[in-house]
Parts: structure tokens; sequence; C-alpha cells
């Protein structure tokens, strides 16, 4: 592994808390919209405010994608959790407590294979816990001029919370976890994982070691990292500003840090807080939540190929370039597309041309989505299909293509509604060539006694006799074929 202090210096050890909205419509304990963008206030109840006598009630749904995410992680989902409050008093915390879970959480003991940032090696992550818990609200500094105010849409939101074990060595290390954590949960459909609307936020956690595994005492957390880039830079930072203490003879003091992007530096926030400063206690409104086995293991069966399995399986299979293969499988949507594609009869790399060409420019083009999409995987392979026999030419079909985008009609309809797909039918040749030398039987002396120049006379004849729907490529042999006849 990379570490950012050098051979000889101490080494960072780095632990993640990423927390993740899962992908419901509703909150975590109530029926309140989760929708995103609301105005401020307006998806709000008696639970998600914690008013006297509102009785929360776990969301199945957020239940289904937190046991999803952890099989997804290797994790081993216990079948009984415990829902829990975790005390603190912020404004933004309506109840004076956070409902989250504690001791035992909903999952424990998971890994994640990430690939070496230089690409020479996996390193294994350790998942140490997953559990489900709610959002706090948001506090808005800007809105009203000299005041802060708040808006508890988000208090309830549904979160899921993956804290890995301290494994990690380096910033890019850090960024190339959270990489394929994201795409993991992406596929599963955990989440949208959407970061500039908080779908997902990473706190990270750094302290230095000495060579020999001994971790002097001082350890901070950056909180509330809302991009990759920012968890890479903080890291480094911090990793430099704990390493400067130590050289001068100080002791790192373990603080909770922000992250000043504009500034490109940390900044105290408050002292770290330990558990026992939360107390925890069981949430007395929530049994413990029980998950039969039957409903883990069928869970289990609906999870998806990882993208990376996904990746290896194209190339392996389907002879797809590595290069291509990664950029197909980035989203499950765009890799569904594309082996649907293939499936309906395409080349394969014909079809990764065409998806990765083509289909996204009009994606990018169209401002839509592939569920949106006109151009159905169907249609595409049967317009590629009509390009591999030699009926539509690759130079007309990216006017066609653009066609199908526009209308949505497959490529046959709209080649037959305008008369332009080409004819192979080998008789209706035949009769185009025979009417073309019968009224240039001079043209075909001359041709037979030597002058082989005229072939593209009776080329471009038979092609305008067919009022340019016979295919050259069928045209061609017979064409030659009548004429050397003796």
């Amino acid at each position: 592994m990379s570490t950012e202090t050098g051979d000889n210096g101490p080494e960072a050890v780095i632990g993640l808390e990423i927390h993740v909205q899962l992908a419901t419509m509703s909150k975590m304990f109530c029926a309140d919209p989760a929708e995103y963008g609301r105005p401020p206030n307006s998806a709000v109840c008696p639970v998600c405010l914690g008013l006297p006598g509102a009785l929360p009630v776990p969301n199945a749904k957020a239940v289904e994608l937190g046991i999803r995410a952890a099989l997804g992680l290797h994790c081993e989902v216990h079948e009984r959790s415990v829902f829990a409050r975790k005390h603190y008093f912020y404004p933004d915390t309506p109840k004076g407590y956070q409902i989250t879970q504690y001791d035992p959480p909903l999952a424990s003991k998971g890994y994640l294979d990430v690939p070496d940032p230089d690409g020479y090696a996996i390193s294994r992550v350790g998942i140490r816990r997953v559990h489900l818990e709610e959002d706090s609200g948001k506090l808005l500094h800007e809105r009203l001029p000299g005041r802060t105010g708040i808006d508890l849409n988000r208090a309830g939101i549904p979160l899921l919370e993956i804290v890995t074990e301290p494994e990690l060595r380096s910033p890019r290390q850090a960024r190339a976890f959270l990489d394929r954590l994201k795409r993991a949960l992406e596929y599963m459909r955990v989440s949208d994982c959407n970061m500039e609307e908080g779908s997902l936020r990473v706190d990270a956690n750094i302290s230095l070691q000495d060579r020999e595994g001994v971790a002097p005492a001082g350890r901070t957390e950056l909180k509330n990292l809302n991009s990759f880039r920012n968890v890479e830079r903080a890291l480094r930072f911090e990793i430099d500003r704990h390493a400067g203490i130590r050289s001068s003879g100080g002791e790192v003091t373990s603080e909770t840090m922000l992250w000043d992007d504009a500034a490109a530096e940390t900044r105290g926030m408050r002292s770290k807080e330990a558990a026992p400063d939360y107390r925890y206690l069981p949430e007395p409104d929530i049994p413990p939540l029980v998950v039969a086995s039957e409903r883990i293991e069928g869970i289990r069966g609906t999870l998806p190929e990882m993208p990376w399995a996904r990746c290896a399986r194209l190339v392996s299979d389907l002879g797809v370039s590595a290069e291509h293969a990664h950029v197909l499988t980035a989203s499950r949507e765009l890799a569904d597309y594309y082996e649907a594609v293939v499936a309906a009869s395409a080349e394969p790399g014909d079809a990764a041309n065409w998806v990765l060409g083509e289909v996204l420019a009009a994606l990018k083009s169209e401002g839509c989505g592939l569920e949106s999409f006109p151009v159905r995987p169907a249609d595409l392979a049967g317009m590629l299909d009509l390009v591999a026999s030699g009926r539509l030419s690759r130079a007309a079909s990216r006017d066609v293509f653009g066609r199908m985008v526009e209308t949505g009609k497959p490529a046959a309809q709209i080649l037959g509604d305008d008369g332009m797909l080409r004819i192979r039918d080998e008789d209706a040749v035949r009769g185009w060539i025979d009417a073309v030398l019968a009224e240039h039987s001079g043209e075909v002396r001359r041709y037979r006694e030597g002058e082989n120049q005229l072939f593209d006379f009776f080329m471009g004849r038979v092609m305008r006799r067919s009022g340019g729907k016979a295919d050259p490529d069928r045209v061609r042999p017979l064409l030659l074929e009548a004429l050397e006849e003796s």
C-alpha cells in the first residue's frame, strides 16, 4: 500500500464513515416524503419532529435496502438488531437525539476489495459495521440576513452508515475505496449516491502511527466531506499537519475538523466525542428489528453482478477491450442496454462502438436517460444487422440512427418509408443488369474486347435503373458474371 509520509516516517491510519441516503419514497420512521428540493419545512410531521405521543415505525423498504447493501459488502447480517437513541443537542436535531443502531447493528464483519490506485494490486478493506439511522435537519446560514434558519425536511431521511476498519493507508487509497463503494451501491440500487444533493457524505478519521505499528494519541475526524476530491485533499492536509506537529515535539489534539474548500485547509469544529458522550440507550418505542434468515437469503438472491465482475466478463466472454468494458459498466443501466443490444444479435465490437459513440452522444444531446431513450436495444441491433448485411451503408447509418432518435421508429421502417432500403434479391438485381446490358450492346462488346474501365459505367447504369435501391455489394459480382459470359 502507498503512504503519504515517506518510507522512514510515520504512516497514515485512515478509517471512513460513509452516510448513504437510501432510495426510498418516504422517511425512515414516518410517511413524510423523502423527496429532495421541497420548500423548507414542507415535509415534516409529529414523528420526525419528535412531538409527544408520536411513535416511529421503521421503513420496511429502508430495511430491505440496508440488508441488500450489507450483503453486497460481504457482511454478516444479524437476524436481530436494535435501534437506539444517540443523544446530542444541535439546533438541526429536533428531538435532541438521533434514532440509530448501536449494539448490535444491522450487519458487521464485511469487506470490499479495492484496486491499488497505481493498478498493481488489490487491497481488502474491512467493513466494521453497517447500520440504519435517520438524518438530521439542515441549518440555513444565507437565507435570512443576519440570522440562521433551519430546514427540517431532511430530519428523518433514511440513512445507511458504513464504517470501515482503519485499514486505509493513503488519501489516494481512500478515494479509490469510495469510488468502488459508490459504484457498488449504485449497481445494487441502494442509493443514487448524488453527493450534490447530500445522498452520500463522508466522515474520515485520520491518525499517524510509527512504522512499528505504535499509534500515538491524537486522532482527528474530518466531518461531512461532500466530494471524493475533498476527501483526498482534506486527508493530505491533515497528514501534513499531524506530521508537522509531531516533528516539532507537540501532540495532536483529538477533535472534529471541518474542511474549508476555499482556503484549502481544515479548521477545528469541536472536541472529539466518544461513545459514552452520546449516552446511547435502546429506543423504547421500537422493538428489536428481527429479520428471518429466509428473508435475508431471499434478498441475497436479488443482488446484481458487480460492475468489476461484469467488466471482466465482457472482456473474457465478448472480446470487448478492457477500456471499453470499463466505460460500458460505469452504470448498471448502460451495461444493461449494451448487453441487450448484443443479445438481440448485434456483433459485440460494433455494439460497443455504437453505444459508446452515437448512443452516449445522443443521450447527452437529448438530455435524457436510457429509461426514456427512444432507440430500444433491439432496434439498434436491427440497424447494425442491416449494416452488416449490406442493406444499409455505414455512411448512411448515422443519418438513419438520427431519425431513429427523432421518431422512435426502427431502421427498417424508416428505410421502407423513405424507399431507401437496399434490395439484395438476386432475381431483381439480375433483371436490372440484363436490361442495362441489352441497352448498351456496343459498350458490352468493347468491355469484352478489353476495355475493363467500362465496368464502372455499367455499375452506374444498374444503380440508376434500380432507383438507387440495389445493394452495390450484390450488384458487383452478378454484373461481373454477366459481362464475362461469352
